[in-house]
């Protein structure tokens, strides 16, 4: 059964994906059914629902990038299967890029609520890619992890935008980082 939070944070994710965080709250509180009145029993403030709705959708966003824990494919193969993943959701209709990037560059602020949740999902990202490189062979496991996760951004915020269509950029790019760093 879908909760009155549940509706609320269903909507704020919608919202602020598509439109960005500058979203109303009477929008936000219309959007979802509810009042503004409940809004604020369920949560002290607007930014409280950002932070909340990216936290919920954190780790559907991170399985659907993974190859997930019991797949028998090498480190390489894992990163690289990232990026696949990434250049697939790119083609979709309304990909507006990485929300957890859009929300760290449109708050600019990184003590708001939003920026803690956003920034804790982007540092997965990165450890799991240090992980993995760690486990690959890599030289240099942080700085590859970094590399990628720039790569990572870069090619989300460029595909979000329409500036850029990703296919096979993002991969053959994280490629050639494997290749260097001597991830085989």
């Amino acid at each position: 059964m879908t909760t009155t939070r549940d509706r609320l944070l269903d909507a704020a994710a919608e919202l602020f994906y598509r439109d960005g965080v500058s979203i109303g709250v009477e929008t936000l509180c219309r959007t979802a059914g509810v009042s503004k009145r409940t809004m604020y029993q369920l949560f002290a403030s607007k930014d409280e629902v950002l932070a909340a709705s990216l936290e919920r959708r954190a780790p559907e966003y991170e399985r659907r990038l993974s190859a997930g824990p019991d797949d028998s494919l090498t480190p390489r193969a894992r990163i690289l299967h990232v990026f696949e993943r990434l250049e697939a959701a790119s083609t979709e209709p309304g990909y507006q890029g990485c929300p957890y990037l859009a929300v760290l560059v449109e708050l600019k602020d990184p003590d708001h609520p939003a920026s803690k949740v956003a920034r804790a999902t982007k540092d997965r990202l990165t450890e799991g890619f240090r992980a993995l490189a760690e486990q690959g062979g890599a030289r240099d496991p942080l700085f590859l992890a970094r590399q990628l996760t720039l790569v990572f951004d870069g090619a989300s915020a460029r595909a979000g935008a329409r500036v850029e269509t990703l296919d096979g950029l993002a991969t053959a790019t994280a490629a050639a980082l494997l290749d260097t760093a001597g991830v085989a």
